[in-house]
Formats: structure tokens, sequence, C-alpha cells
């Protein structure tokens, strides 16, 4: 089957998931809703059925959808500018970057939401250039990208748990921030957020073509006559905005950036970088709305923040990735 046909069939059946899971999560919750129940009450939003649908779950439906698509695009930009499949918008501190950023305005800036994804990406910009800088100074190894990641991170963490202490009206704000989920998520800052993850997506597709050749390596991209030092810092900024809008409403959600490339990279073996940010896309989305829709109905009438469940999933694939890099180095 030729690459061309092979991303089509791949970006359609990541659609049609998409519709699927969408409707699931539409259906599912305290009140179950059938497939005629959901259509009335989108067609009726007086109804009962309706001001469930529009006040709770189409928003956590599309806050879902829009992070794990922000961060999957992310975590493909990040992959590929810095040659790393080990790096993503969690593993290497950019989600814990955007996220004291969010931490200080919640402390110094009460209520003030239209500020908030601004201020992440400024976090997760800094954060993404400053462990690109340790690396490239300590040396360009894969393992050192991560390390200095995981440090960043853990220093962004301590940051957000000294905020909690000195200002500790924010505490139970911040301690879902770091759960991660989309428990009553505001449209307030849904809105800007999502304007920032459709910008972000639409540039990353137009410039797809420079994101191939910057794939090839730094070297082979500058023969090529790519500025490469321009477009190294577009992505980069890119995958910051991007990151740090999905942060900046869904709080801490790891592992997202990680997961979905190499899904996504599983299915499209040799295809552009256009159909794999389209599919990565489409495939976060759907991945985190089912996670959404798992975490709040598997043990109903608890929930459980989806930040939690992306962790049990995540946590495996990393090790799993990590030992396949050890072994491909030692082979």
């Amino acid at each position: 089957m030729g690459s061309s046909r092979r991303s089509t069939l791949a970006i359609f059946a990541c659609a049609v998931s998409l519709l699927l899971a969408a409707l699931l999560a539409l259906s599912l919750g305290a009140v179950r809703l059938s497939l005629t129940e959901l259509f009335y009450g989108l067609k009726e939003i007086d109804s009962p059925a309706g001001r469930i649908l529009l006040h709770v779950r189409v928003p956590r439906l599309l806050a879902a959808a829009l992070a794990g698509a922000g961060l999957s695009v992310s975590g493909v930009l990040i992959q590929t500018v810095l040659q790393n499949p080990l790096a993503s918008p969690g593993i290497i501190g950019v989600n814990a970057g955007a996220g004291l950023a969010v931490a200080l305005c919640m402390a110094l800036l009460p209520g003030v939401v239209l500020v908030l994804p601004f201020a992440a990406f400024l976090g997760a910009l800094a954060s993404v250039l400053l462990v690109y800088g340790i690396a490239r100074r300590a040396g360009a190894s894969r393992i050192t990208l991560v390390l200095s990641g995981v440090a960043l991170s853990s220093l962004m963490t301590a940051g957000i748990n000294t905020l909690v202490t000195v200002f500790p009206d924010i505490m139970t704000g911040l301690r879902d921030f770091q759960n991660g989920g989309f428990e009553g998520v505001s449209t307030g800052i849904l809105r800007p957020a999502g304007l920032v993850i459709l910008f972000g997506l639409l540039v990353s597709l137009l410039f797809a073509g420079e994101l191939d050749v910057l794939g090839l390596g730094e070297i082979t991209a500058s023969s090529l006559g790519l500025p490469v030092r321009f477009y190294r810092f577009l992505f980069l900024a890119l995958a910051a905005a991007l990151a740090g809008a999905a942060v900046s409403f869904a709080g801490l959600l790891g592992f997202v950036g990680l997961i979905v490339p190499h899904m996504a990279r599983f299915l499209l073996k040799g295809s552009g970088k256009r159909s794999f940010l389209l599919l990565s896309a489409l495939l976060g989305a759907a991945f985190l709305i089912l996670c959404d829709t798992a975490a709040r109905t598997a043990f109903a009438p608890f929930e459980l923040p989806v930040g939690i469940l992306v962790a049990y999933l995540g946590v495996p694939f990393f090790l799993w990735l990590l030992f396949r890099e050890r072994r491909k180095r030692h082979d």
C-alpha cells in the first residue's frame, strides 16, 4: 500500500474514532443519554438533556479534544526539533514551566483568567529553551536531555508547592491543577486558549515542509538552504504555545505528548510531517476524550483525575521507550 493511501486511510480512521469517542463522552455520565436523547438535547438546548450537554459535557468534550490535540502536536514538534523520541512537553519540563507560570497568576492575579494562556506560553517557552540550552552545553545525548528536563520539572514543581505554602487560599485550585482534568472547565479560559491551540495547529501544518527538512538533522537542513535557527525557534515556540495553552485549562497532563506521537508514527511509517501532524492531532483528541470519559465513569460516583489515569498509561510506556533506546545504543 502506498504511503499516500496509507496516510489517507489512517487519518480517516482516526477522524471516525474521534467522532465515536465524542458521542461516547456526550452519552456517558451520572445521567446516561441514549442516542435519541443525545440528538434531541443537542437540538433542544432548553430541555434537561440539552442543559446537561450545553453546560457540562460539551465544554468538557471540547476541552479534552483541544488539550489532546495541542499536547500531541507539541510532542511531535519537540521530538522532531530535538531529534529525540523520548522528548515530550511533560518529560522535558515544558508543562511544569507553564504550570508554574499559571500558579503564579492564580496567586498574584486571582480571577484574571484571560492572562493565563499568555503566562503559560511564556513559562513553557522559557522551560523548553532552558532545557535545550542545557542539553546542548552538557552534550546532545538523548538521556542528557531527558535528565535535564526531569531536573527542571522537579524545580518547577517545588516552585508550585512553595506557592501553595505562601498562598494557602489557592491550595484546592492548585491541587486540582496539578492532578490535571476538565471538571468544571471555564469557558472564559477555554475560548482564548482554544484559539491559541487552533492557531498553533494551523501554523504547524502550514510549515510542515520545513519541519520535514529540519527533521533530517541540522547539518543536512543547513546544506539544503533552510535557516535552521529561525525554524528551530519557531517550532519550539509553537510547541510551547500549544502545550502552554493546554496546561492553562487542563492542568499538568503528562505523557500525552509522548504516547500519541509514537502511536501516530506506528500508523504512518514513512509519511510526511503534514499527515503526521494531522493524524497526531486527531489521535490526541480522541485519546484524551476517551481517557477523560473513563476517568469520570469507571469509578462513579467518584471521579478519578484524568492526569492520574494518563500517568498510569504513560509511565510504563516511557520506561519501555527508555529500555528500547538503551538496547539500540548497545547494539
